[in-house]
């Protein structure tokens, strides 16, 4: 675990853990956990070189950390950036490459550090609070696709067959990533993760991990091995961020209540609730 000091007078205490799992030979999860940028990539299964795509993902966010503020413009290039990446490991590939990305960087809105969480696939961004939790990002999925419809239950999503097939994606024709602004509050726990934890953990022994697991480092591991003795038969990557200070004091209800990114930090031509960017 360390300590850092992140934009804005913020304090976090960070882990990151990543584990090829039981059933794989190759570790196609990256991540990137430095200030103010946080980031899993899952290079995806059934490609080529899926670590290298997912490694290609990360090295396009490293430019944004620092000692000051990310901001969405940033975030919109390094998608761009990560995009040409994978395409160039694709043109070395027979059957091509891809990788999801999701995460959450430190921004300034109205003066004040805010969380920009962004996500293209099924990789997720999960905040706990209290002995509660809730996930920020949606699922780029087909499960969540059938969810959405009515047609799946959410708590079934972890036992339906197909529920690796994802319809976004860093390298498909669809990579647009959705995101969402809201503040840092002090107190909070995010959890970043592959769908090697997720796909192994329901939500409420995450819950339950967060919960009671310790510092960021103890939970981390313990996440990662839950995910093993459950079978293990992805990579699992995880980070655990706590906002120690400096953020905004709880106010109310806990509630995540992500509001989308508005005019404030988008470009003047972007007025929806996404970061639009696709692969050419």
């Amino acid at each position: 675990m360390s300590e850092v000091r992140a934009p804005g007078g913020v304090v976090l205490a960070v882990a990151a853990e990543t584990d090829t799992g039981l059933k794989r030979q190759v570790n196609e999860d990256s991540l990137l956990a430095q200030s103010p940028v946080f980031v899993v990539a899952d290079g995806m299964g059934g490609y080529e070189a899926g670590d290298r795509a997912s490694a290609a993902v990360v090295d396009a966010f490293r430019p944004l950390a620092g000692d000051g503020y990310a901001d969405l413009a940033g975030v919109r290039a390094a998608l761009i950036a990560a995009s040409a990446g994978v395409a160039e490991v694709a043109g070395g590939t027979t059957r091509g490459a891809g990788s999801t990305v999701t995460g959450a960087a430190i921004v300034e809105h109205e003066g004040v550090a805010h969380w920009l969480v962004f996500n293209v696939g099924d990789s997720r961004v999960y905040r706990h609070l209290g002995n509660e939790l809730e996930q920020l990002t949606v699922d780029h999925s087909l499960g969540q696709e059938l969810v959405d419809q009515g047609e799946l239950r959410r708590d079934e999503m972890q036992s339906f067959a197909e529920r690796n097939v994802i319809t976004r994606a860093i390298g498909a024709a669809d990579s647009t990533a959705d995101s969402w602004l809201m503040p840092v509050v002090d107190g909070e726990r995010l959890l970043i993760c592959s769908d090697g934890l997720h796909s192994e953990l329901a939500d409420e022994g995450i819950r339950a991990t967060l919960t009671m697991g310790g510092k960021p480092e103890s939970a981390a591991r313990t996440l990662v091995q839950r995910a093993k003795d459950a079978g293990g038969r992805d990579n699992i990557s995880v980070i655990v961020i706590d906002v120690v200070s400096g953020g905004s004091p709880l106010v109310g209800e806990f509630t995540t209540g992500a509001p989308a990114v508005g005019d404030d930090l988008a470009d003047p031509d972007l007025d929806d609730t996404t970061v639009p960017v696709r692969s050419s």
